[in-house]
């Protein structure tokens, strides 16, 4: 007597195969990819801290993947450019972006950018968080944060603080600072960080906002005087430095994070090779040293908490950036 299989059981025997197979070449992708260079697409120009760490990181993944890495600088204001062509990129894994806390602040910044970094996108992991440093200059009467927080209280609006461009993220770290110390202080922007350096030596500035690369040498020589960081923890790179949280500013934390993204459909066996192949890179002795060299805390995530600190940034960034007025661009 033969066996006869009904249309359902039939079914339910093809969605199994089916499914079997969708594993199956989920496995398969992951082991072959990749198979072809990838290619980061940097949106800031070559030389400056985001691109050098970018290498370090993309170093790293050549050996691990056994294919080039490379880093492609499409430097814009609001990294448009970049972000743009990496949306429009095919979503198989070789086109990647260099995600990071400006994705966060140009949602504030910009009345339209042509996508939605929350929703364009596939978040892969993070990199690094950035911290910057409050420093004065090293003959300056200020000891502590305490002591400029009381100086600001005693002339509102009579100090200046020094800071890079509008909306940049020393210029929101400052105007952060101001609304939790509850103080009034002028935040000067400037081009570049050595004419901050040069006015904050010359008295025109009473402290500067700046990210720690380029002030870790003048703070260790001794020529500025580091009143805090704005990390949630003290850098390794500088431990006796406290945080503004401890110095006298309770809950402050303000870093510029970084991390990688993909376009959206890039399969997930993908994503979650990239994200294993991150976490192992940032935490190899030599990657997390030369990223602290350059004032970097090296750290890696799950794609979801790569998602959910872009998410929780635009929305403190949002209410720093209404509440200092900054002008929409």
């Amino acid at each position: 007597m033969g066996l006869s299989v009904s249309g359902a059981a039939r079914r339910a025997l093809i969605l199994g195969l089916s499914g079997l197979a969708l594993v199956l070449g989920a496995g398969a992708l992951a082991q072959s990819y990749p198979t072809q260079p990838i290619r980061i697409l940097l949106p800031y120009g070559a030389g400056g801290v985001a691109d050098i760490s970018a290498r370090v990181v993309a170093q790293r993944l050549s050996q691990q993947l056994g294919q080039q890495v490379l880093i492609e600088n499409r430097p814009s204001a609001g990294q448009i450019v970049a972000t743009e062509a990496v949306k429009s990129a095919a979503p198989d894994g070789y086109t990647l972006l260099w995600f990071n806390q400006g994705h966060a602040v140009s949602a504030s910044l910009f009345n339209a950018l042509p996508y939605d970094p929350a929703k364009d996108f596939l978040p892969i992991s993070t990199v690094g968080f950035f911290g910057m440093a409050l420093v004065v200059d090293s003959k300056s009467p200020y000891a502590s944060v305490k002591d400029l927080i009381a100086a600001a209280k005693a002339k509102p609006g009579k100090l200046n603080v020094g800071t890079t461009s509008p909306g940049g993220t020393q210029h929101i770290a400052a105007e952060l600072f101001k609304s939790m110390a509850d103080v009034d202080f002028q935040t000067i922007p400037f081009k570049t960080t050595p004419l901050i350096i040069t006015s904050l030596k010359g008295g025109d500035l009473q402290a500067m906002v700046e990210i720690l690369a380029p002030m870790i040498p003048h703070i260790k020589s001794g020529n500025l005087r580091a009143l805090a960081v704005t990390f949630d923890h003290r850098f390794a790179g500088l431990p006796d430095i406290p945080t503004l949280a401890e110095a006298g500013v309770p809950g402050y934390e303000a870093s510029a994070w970084n991390g990688v993204a993909a376009p959206l459909k890039t399969p997930k066996p993908v994503i979650d090779r990239l994200n294993r192949e991150i976490n192992v890179a940032v935490e190899v002795p030599e990657v997390k040293q030369r990223l602290q060299d350059l004032g970097v805390d090296a750290k890696g995530s799950t794609p979801e908490a790569l998602h959910a600190l872009l998410v929780s940034e635009t929305a403190k960034w949002k209410k720093v950036i209404e509440a200092a007025k900054i002008p929409k661009q």
